[in-house]
């Protein structure tokens, strides 16, 4: 950095002081160590070191400019006896590049420039050796080159410009802003980095301390409304703000804040305002403002109207966006009645601060006087809105109602009535132009339109520009026209299971005439037809009829639908009457009364299989049947005996799988042999083997087994089995069963009960559970037919 032409005559004798007094007086001569380097081939000796050899420090100035390097010291040995035997030799930071030696004098230069800022210190070493012999005569020494501090560097604000608020009207005195310059210099070396603060421009206003930097304000009460804001310079001076020293500026603008500090004024303390009669309420007929100068929520105001005799006319509201009192009207107008209103109007801040309320009051009032204008006013009907009756299938030219206006003129004008006919329901009425009095001019029908809504207009004759509007509503009066009907298609279901008396649905009706003319509906059969046996109709004097059974069964198979006519009559005058016939279908139900299925159709299907499901049945049925028809055909084609040889020892089982089909299969087999040992038939041998012995069954005449009873006939069949020769030697089992003669409670077997008739009632069958739903069907279809 360039030393400013300021400092010029410092630097040269700081310069001449170091050259005249040389390295003594730039570096401080200390013992610091108490033992030295040994000598190579030398054994370690402890001993003081030389004072003449032990440096400390060195000084050198930065920013030196010279066109000669700069001296910045000398190194010597008490060894060196001035023949130039002695070589010093320099090492460490910036030996050899910024700082040299003379090997022979030892005298230390810098070649270059140095900036302290950029580094404030070198550590270099110093060795003495013999020239000839390169062995060290001193031991290495170490010592420091400080760079020296000059005034190079000013002052900066590193954090400028500011922007900085004051409250107006604070105390002198008040701090504002703390301004802090900082210096780059060495602030432990002489005064180069002490600063000092003055202000350069803002003044009276302003103050600034030279040693904090505090910005203070100067003067008491400073008004925002007279002057808002100001630009201080404030300067920093090193050197203690001396002669010679370095500064740098910054600047602050600084605003005042607003407070309130002033009240509202009204620009004039007496108003006047044209208003004419024919204002519409709840409009705005005027504006008024009081000046306020100050700023934002010290500003704001509120206006009220305190007295006057219209203050009940008027009112009055804050527009918060302008400040300005708007003026509404609460009243019509009526030039003939008032002509004129006197209000005082006040406005006043919403915000106040009490430290200035000296200055008060913050309020202000004005008087305003409002002239009424006479306006031609159009018609004034008598009522805002007018409601009339009329009956429907009224005639044409049916008087309705009278509407009345009257001109609210001195002049009294007359008035004229029609309809616009801007709707298409206007065209159903007509209206008098003289009287007002509306007429029907289409017959209605409550049913289609239960009311209208019209406008009938009134202007003056000899002003028919000025026209009055007023709404008109007709009601539609009801007539007993329409006869009650069903309120819907119903779905009746009788369960085939049901009880006698029985609810199974509950009916009610509508009516489009009014409740007055058939709310009250009664319920009836038609008393033309004949007593129907299987349901009936109950009355519940509450708009709603119950239809019941007659019957403890019904059978879907028998009759699936049934038609039941109803008649329904209102309570209007007249009355009227409808008739309408309920469909009722015959279901299967569940326990529970849930509906399993309607239709006719075969058990098979009502027990829930599909025709797929069938399809797939009988299939499976002709495929079976094909594998029997093949497996008898081939063994009749082909037989071979059950015992293959006598030598083979291994049991063979032989399986007949002959399932019967229940008791309902009596073709399946005979079984009279079950019933009567008597019927059953010879003694069958086998085909494959050759009997030897004949049973003994052969020798007794078959008469003889008329006598036998069941105990002889058993032991016979066993004698026969045990004395055959025949017979494999396997294990095998013969059953016989006999129920035995001349049992008086009969036979037990439901084989035959299919044919026989009973008046036993199976309907206990339906609460057995899903278990016996088939056979309570089954039962309860014989019931039926039985019936029938």
């Amino acid at each position: 950095m360039r030393i400013t032409s300021c400092i010029c005559p410092v630097l040269v004798c700081l310069c001449f002081v170091q050259r005249c007094y040389g390295a003594a007086h730039h570096g401080s001569i200390k013992v610091t160590r108490n033992q030295t380097k040994h000598i190579e081939g030398e054994t370690e000796v402890h001993h003081r070191p030389k004072r003449g050899w032990v440096w400390n420090q060195f000084f050198v100035l930065e920013e030196h400019m010279g066109p000669d390097p700069q001296y910045v010291g000398k190194l010597h040995s008490n060894s060196d006896k001035g023949d130039g035997s002695v070589k010093y030799i320099l090492t460490g930071e910036g030996a050899g590049t910024i700082f040299i030696i003379d090997d022979t004098t030892g005298d230390i230069h810098s070649t270059k420039s140095l900036d302290r800022e950029q580094k404030t210190h070198y550590v270099l070493h110093a060795q003495a050796i013999d020239r000839r012999t390169n062995k060290p005569l001193e031991p290495e020494s170490e010592f420091i080159i400080k760079v020296q501090d000059i005034n190079d560097n000013a002052p900066k604000f590193t954090d400028g410009p500011y922007i900085v608020t004051v409250p107006e009207m604070s105390e002198m005195g008040t701090s504002v802003l703390q301004v802090t310059a900082t210096d780059a210099d060495d602030p432990t070396y002489g005064n180069s980095a002490r600063v000092v603060y003055s202000i350069l421009q803002g003044q009276p206003y302003f103050s600034v301390d030279p040693k904090t930097g505090v910005i203070r304000t100067a003067l008491h009460n400073m008004d925002r409304e007279a002057r808002e804001h100001y630009s201080v310079v404030i300067q920093a001076k090193d050197m203690a703000g001396q002669v010679g020293g370095l500064s740098g500026s910054t600047t602050v603008n600084i605003t005042l804040t607003d407070v309130n500090d002033n009240p509202p004024r009204f620009p004039q303390k007496h108003y006047q305002l044209y208003v004419p009669e024919s204002a519409q309420v709840g409009s705005a007929v005027g504006k008024i403002k009081a000046n306020d100068a100050d700023t934002g929520s010290n500003a704001d105001m509120k206006y009220t109207i305190i007295n006057g005799d219209g203050s009940g006319v008027f009112s009055i509201s804050t527009d918060k966006e302008t400040r300005e009192g708007i003026l509404s009207l609460k009243k019509p107008l009526n030039y003939e009645k008032k002509k004129s209103y006197t209000l005082n109007i006040e406005g006043a801040n919403t915000h106040l601060d009490f430290r200035f309320s000296h200055l008060g009051p913050f309020k202000d009032v004005t008087m305003l006087k409002v002239i009424v204008g006479d306006v031609d006013e159009p018609p004034l009907f008598t009522m805002p809105s007018y409601v009339m009756e009329v009956y429907e299938n009224a005639k044409i030219g049916t008087p309705v109602g009278t509407v009345t206006a009257h001109d609210p003129d001195a002049a009294n004008s007359l008035v004229r009535y029609f309809i616009d006919h801007n709707t298409e329901e206007d065209s159903y009425f007509t209206i008098d132009a003289s009287t007002g009095t509306i007429k029907t001019a289409k017959i209605f029908d409550r049913e289609e339109t239960p009311w209208y809504n019209i406008t009938v207009a009134a202007s003056e004759i000899d002003n028919p520009r000025l026209v009055s509007h007023v709404p008109v509503g007709v009601r539609i009066l009801d007539v007993n026209d329409n006869p009650p009907e069903l309120a819907r298609d119903y779905d009746i279901v009788v369960c085939e299971n049901t009880k006698p008396g029985q609810v199974i649905q509950t009916i009610t009706a509508t009516d489009k005439d009014n409740s007055a003319n058939g709310a009250r509906f009664h319920f009836s059969l038609d008393e033309g037809l004949s007593l129907n046996p299987n349901f009936t109709l109950r009355n519940n004097e509450d708009n709603t009829a119950s239809i019941l059974t007659r019957r403890r069964r019904y059978s879907r198979t028998t009759q699936d639908i049934y038609y039941l006519p109803v008649l329904i009559s209102d309570g209007g005058v007249p009355p009227l009457s409808s008739s309408s016939t309920l469909t009722i279908r015959v279901c299967a139900c569940e326990r529970d009364g849930r509906v399993r299925t309607c239709h006719a159709e075969a058990f098979l299907s009502s027990a829930g299989l599909s025709t797929g499901a069938l399809i797939a049945i009988l299939l499976c049925v002709v495929i079976l049947l094909a594998i029997v028809v093949l497996f008898i055909t081939l063994r009749r084609s082909k037989k071979e005996p059950l015992i293959i040889s006598e030598e083979d020892v291994r049991e063979n089982v032989v399986t007949y799988d002959d399932e019967g089909g229940g008791e309902e299969d009596t073709e399946a087999f005979d079984i009279t042999a079950l019933r009567n040992p008597s019927a059953a038939e010879e003694l069958k041998y086998r085909r494959d083997v050759r009997p030897e012995v004949k049973p003994l069954s052969r020798h007794h005449p078959s008469s003889s087994l008329d006598s036998t009873d069941v105990q002889e006939f058993i032991k016979q069949r066993l004698a026969e089995a045990d004395l055959d020769p025949s017979v494999p030697p396997y294990d095998s089992l013969q059953t016989y069963a006999y129920e035995g003669h001349r049992s008086e409670a009969g036979s037990i077997s439901s084989l035959d009960s299919a044919t026989t008739h009973s008046d036993q009632d199976y309907n206990y069958l339906g609460d057995w559970g899903p278990e016996f739903k088939k056979l309570a069907e089954l039962y309860g279809e014989i019931e039926s037919e039985r019936t029938t």
